[in-house]
């Protein structure tokens, strides 16, 4: 797919306070490291995540989405009435119905002609509401729209210590399978994208390439949706090894179909922007790619997996911390759980 008039006007984003370290994580399973000899450390040794936030006790995803997409319509100029559509894209949703838009339409005071919904695709949600937004401002539908995305990390990583700890049945392979649940972070996103004939920027969303390979659906799965009330527990099991080879083969694929759709090569790339997972998945996405892996802005050692708001947060934040010339492509490199895997184009 491209796109010709189609704009990314501005991110804007939020961090949690409370920040959680992986020794913390690990003091907390003690009994567990001890039962499997396992020595401290391991967690940011095989991750290399150090750290991840919580939120306060009692956010929900539409107060957090809700913060980041005000900052991104302040960042952006675009006034409150003239948004057209909210896409809220997250894992992390407040309830199963309504749809968790609904909460950040109220909350940010948006209009009733707004077109607004979620959309659910594991860590490649925002992605996936890039290119939905994209087509319909292409289609002339709207000319601006903002994307959200709040995850939250609390009850997932709580709730999975509180069941390995619980568990006197516990293997070392069970506990494998737990592992990937605790690299899990919070983060709050959002994207103010808009028609050419309005924008104020002139950054260009290019295009880019989908694959899916649903065979290896049973790679990462959770639990039934339950929302964000009080008793709700989370939990997932993840095949890391596995989900690592097979994702890292099918990011192969699309990033070929997305040269080949833009008519790029890896020397056309300024700067890469990943879903961030752990390091071992990094360094193998790179290598198979053919990329240069000092293109890369990471983020993994201080957020931790964020989901769907890893790969949009770290651009903004690389955008911040690093100044972009005109003209800079950048790539977007998406692999969610499912699997499925978006790659796009910017030219800033």
């Amino acid at each position: 797919m491209t796109f010709e008039h189609v704009r990314l006007e501005a991110f804007g984003y939020v961090l949690p306070e409370q920040v959680v370290t992986s020794l913390e994580i690990e003091q907390q399973l003690a009994p567990l490291y001890e039962r499997f000899g396992l020595h401290q450390g391991r967690l940011e040794l095989m991750s290399g995540i150090r750290q991840r936030r919580f939120w306060r006790p009692g956010a929900v995803p539409s107060d957090v989405s809700a913060e980041a997409g005000r900052r991104a319509l302040q960042a952006s100029g675009t006034p409150a009435e003239q948004t057209e559509c909210l896409l809220h894209t997250s894992v992390s949703r407040d309830c199963l119905e309504p749809a968790t838009a609904s909460f950040v339409h109220e909350k940010l005071g948006l209009m009733p002609h707004v077109a607004m919904f979620d959309i659910s695709n594991a860590c490649l949600g925002f992605l996936n509401g890039m290119l939905v937004l994209a087509n319909m401002i292409e289609l002339g539908q709207v000319n601006r729209g903002l994307i959200v995305a709040g995850e939250s990390s609390r009850q997932l990583v709580e709730t999975t210590i509180r069941q390995l700890l619980a568990d006197d049945t516990l293997t070392k392979k069970d506990f494998k399978k737990a592992f990937a649940s605790l690299t899990i972070g919070s983060a709050a996103v959002a994207l103010v994208m808009a028609h050419a004939s309005v924008s104020q920027t002139g950054h260009r969303l290019l295009g880019g390439a989908v694959r899916a390979c649903s065979d290896d659906n049973h790679l990462c799965r959770g639990t039934v949706d339950t929302g964000f009330s009080r008793d709700a527990t989370m939990a997932m099991n993840t095949d890391s090894e596995t989900l690592l080879v097979a994702g890292c083969r099918l990011a192969a694929e699309t990033w070929t179909l997305t040269k080949e759709e833009l008519g790029w090569t890896n020397d056309s790339v300024d700067r890469c922007f990943t879903h961030q997972v752990g390091v071992a998945h990094r360094d193998r996405l790179y290598e198979l790619l053919d990329l240069d892996p000092s293109l890369d802005f990471p983020t993994l050692e201080f957020l931790g997996n964020v989901g769907s708001a890893s790969l949009p947060i770290t651009m903004a934040i690389g955008i911040d911390k690093n100044r972009t010339s005109p003209g800079e492509r950048m790539a977007m490199l998406g692999i969610g759980s499912g699997l499925n895997c978006i790659m796009l184009g910017v030219q800033w």
